[in-house]
């Protein structure tokens, strides 16, 4: 019971469980998040060519992150820079993007696709049907996190928590201890729906609001906490119905309708999207979650460039950082370890010996994939 007096607080909301709250979910950023996102930990000087066509704003504003390219790389020359937020078109500089989450029924797998516009192209109804789709697919990022809280406060769900629990060792008493935090945040998303912003509905709300609780909480039951919340999202990633997508051939259909580019982030997740034979402009070969099999992919896509696609346009070499800005604005203890590390524009793979030839072979470098990609995003 010792225990519990110490945890268990409070079961009513209080003054200071809705501060947290509304600071957890503000958009607003402090003179020192602004630093932190502004001031990029090294510079690059003599990278003169910087892509980024994979890499999440989320709720940081653009101007702040293009202060931090341009510190990041003080010499560039030449840049191609589109951010693509999940399930929501954004605008920067004549281009737009998005990453969409879609099904393949082939395979029976949700996969991802980059897609990339000129920025006319989407404005007034030209792109209604497209934004409609992104609206619908945007909504089960909210539908997902209200899934992983009834799986760890629901009696019905208690089946669930068994794997996770054995996996990382929780206890009774961890246990009940994450499901007494997680109602309270139920209960505060509840009464404060109306001025949450729709983008802070998400997975990451719980990891974040648990971070917060570091003053009522050891900071070794959080880090257990965190451990065994980790588990029990895999599962309900795992068991989200994969016909709520579009499929991924509507996505194209309507994206190359709007003259959009098409790209297929870290393929290696979901390998047999290779041989779908899919109308994309290329590959993402690397990213910092997806390198394993950068060589093995370049040469793939080489190899349908010799044989099945001599008579179309060649499918490119990309590499995405895949950056989440929200993280640079966490306090430092709180940052996701190998999140944290990701900087835009910055794919060291391009200038690995290891695969230098690999990429000469496919004609691949920064610059000609940059001018490349760009001319088919304005061509039309």
């Amino acid at each position: 019971m010792e225990a519990k007096e110490d945890n268990y607080i409070s079961s009513e909301i209080t003054e200071k469980d809705q501060e947290r709250y509304l600071n957890l979910v503000s958009t607003d950023l402090s003179r020192e998040q602004i630093k932190r996102v502004t001031t990029p930990p090294e510079t690059y000087p003599a990278q003169k060519t910087v892509m980024g066509v994979h890499w999440h704003p989320e709720f940081i504003p653009l101007d702040l992150i293009m202060k931090r390219v341009s510190a990041m790389f003080p010499n560039r020359e030449t840049e191609l820079l589109i951010p693509t937020q999940h399930n929501r078109l954004t605008t920067l500089n004549g281009f737009a993007g998005v990453e969409v989450d879609c099904y393949t029924h082939q395979f029976n797998r949700k996969v991802q696709l980059l897609l990339h516009f000129e920025a006319s192209r989407i404005e007034g109804d030209r792109a209604s049907v497209m934004k409609e789709m992104l609206n619908y697919t945007f909504k089960y990022r909210n539908r997902q996190l209200l899934e992983f809280i009834d799986t760890i406060i629901e009696d019905r769900f208690r089946h669930l928590l068994e794997f996770p629990a054995k996996k990382t060792g929780a206890d009774t008493s961890l246990i009940e201890l994450v499901k007494f935090h997680t109602r309270k945040l139920k209960s505060l998303i509840e009464q404060n729906e109306s001025i949450t912003p729709p983008e802070m509905i998400r997975n990451k709300l719980i990891r974040n609001y648990f971070n917060l609780l570091r003053d009522e909480i050891k900071p070794e039951q959080i880090e257990r906490a965190q451990i065994f919340l980790r588990e029990v999202k895999k599962i309900i990633k795992a068991n989200f119905p994969l016909n709520y997508f579009y499929r991924t051939s509507e996505v194209i259909e309507e994206a190359r309708s709007l003259k959009a580019g098409i790209v297929i982030p870290h393929p290696e997740q979901f390998w047999p999207i290779l041989l779908a034979d899919y109308d994309v402009d290329g590959y993402e070969v690397w990213n910092p979650q997806s390198r394993e099999y950068t060589e093995f992919l370049i040469n793939a896509v080489n190899r349908q460039n010799r044989t099945y696609r001599r008579d179309s346009k060649p499918l490119l070499v990309f590499m995405g950082d895949d950056t989440h800005f929200g993280e640079k604005v966490l306090d430092p203890k709180d940052r996701n370890i190998e999140k944290e590390k990701r900087e835009i524009g910055l794919h060291p793979a391009w200038e690995d010996r290891s695969i230098r030839k690999s990429l000469i072979l496919a004609g691949a470098d920064r610059k000609r994939v940059i001018e490349e990609y760009k001319s088919r995003l304005l061509e039309g």
